[in-house]
């Protein structure tokens, strides 16, 4: 599936005409998501490059699991990120999931939902991103605006967009990953580096 222009940024790396595309559809509060994306992030991607140089682009999907309420707040802030500074989302990803237990219910059940999106902006800043900026994209009125009760914030638009993509293909739970736009479910999250290995060999011609 295409990228649209605007999220670009979540495509790791830049392949100009790539023979394959990896995606993977990740939820920042799903401790397998986690693990994969750590994999792919800091282990498949430099086999790719080495091994695979210009054969597969890496897409990250924004996969909402809705019994995770803090879900959407952390999607909402990576996309947010994007917006800010498109070329800190993959490091900001990896912020996230480096932090996710912070976001876990039982770390957001007591504060605000605009307190969590203050703690989400937070991680920004060592990224060199400003967490004033990717606040104010964030946070959510606490009065009608313009007579709307449900007026979301700024990158709610964005977030509908993510998820109609999932829905568009079926995929319904974290981690999923498709290659060229098939769904493999052999693809685990406890998979390791040889693992990987293997399976490049057999699937990236």
């Amino acid at each position: 599936m295409a990228v649209a222009p605007k999220f670009a940024a979540h495509v790791l790396g830049s392949v100009a005409h790539p023979v394959h595309t990896l995606e993977i559809y990740l939820d920042y509060v799903c401790p397998f998501s986690a693990k994969l994306f750590k994999r792919v992030y800091n282990d498949v991607k430099p086999i790719i490059d080495s091994k695979f140089p210009n054969k597969v682009q890496i897409i990250f999907r924004q996969q909402v699991q809705p019994w995770h309420p803090s879900s959407t707040l952390t999607h909402e802030a990576a996309l947010a990120v994007e917006r800010v500074h498109p070329g800190s989302f993959w490091k900001y990803s990896a912020a996230i999931f480096e932090n996710q237990v912070d976001f876990f219910d039982v770390n957001v059940v007591n504060e605000t939902r605009n307190a969590t999106y203050k703690r989400l902006s937070a991680l920004a800043a060592p990224l060199g991103v400003d967490e004033q900026q990717v606040y104010r994209l964030l946070a959510v009125a606490d009065k009608p605006v313009n007579g709307a009760y449900n007026s979301g914030n700024q990158v709610t638009n964005d977030l509908k967009l993510h998820v109609k993509a999932a829905r568009l293909v079926g995929v319904h739970v974290s981690p999923t990953v498709i290659f060229d736009g098939i769904m493999d479910n052999s693809i685990s999250s406890g998979w390791d580096v040889d693992q990987w290995g293997e399976w490049l060999v057999k699937n990236v011609v």
